[in-house]
């Protein structure tokens, strides 16, 4: 799907994305990231979601965001409460749903100046 601009270009916003993959800003990824709106995505090493530890979780927690948007990948799973308690105890939300929902809640958030942390699972094929 491709998404409208907007004069948001001075931050992380979410463009297209499809099956495979996602574009911010025009710049396409296919492997699993992190990506805060004013900072430049980062590789994040998750393969699929079954391989998701704390450690991951915490990677995120040291970003400080205020809410965290987690794409499980092509459909909705939740996560074990044990897993981010390093977010919880920064009393930090996590929302998980798939990708594609994920985007576009991001953009979302984005926009109304929330400090969100996009955390996609895009599983190689």
């Amino acid at each position: 799907m491709k998404l409208h601009s907007t004069n948001t270009q001075q931050y992380q916003t979410v463009t297209a994305y499809d099956e495979q993959g996602v574009e911010f800003n025009l710049v396409r990824y296919e492997h699993s990231l992190i990506v805060l709106p004013e900072s430049r995505p980062v590789v994040w090493d998750v393969t699929n979601f079954e391989a998701l530890t704390a450690t991951h979780f915490e990677q995120i927690a040291a970003l400080q965001p205020d809410v965290v948007i987690l794409g499980t990948g092509k459909k909705q799973r939740f996560i074990h409460p044990k897993l981010i308690s390093s977010l919880s105890a920064q009393h930090k939300g996590v929302e998980c749903m798939d990708n594609q929902a994920a985007c576009r809640t991001y953009n979302i958030l984005m926009t109304e100046g929330r400090k969100v942390a996009l955390a996609l699972i895009l599983e190689q094929a």
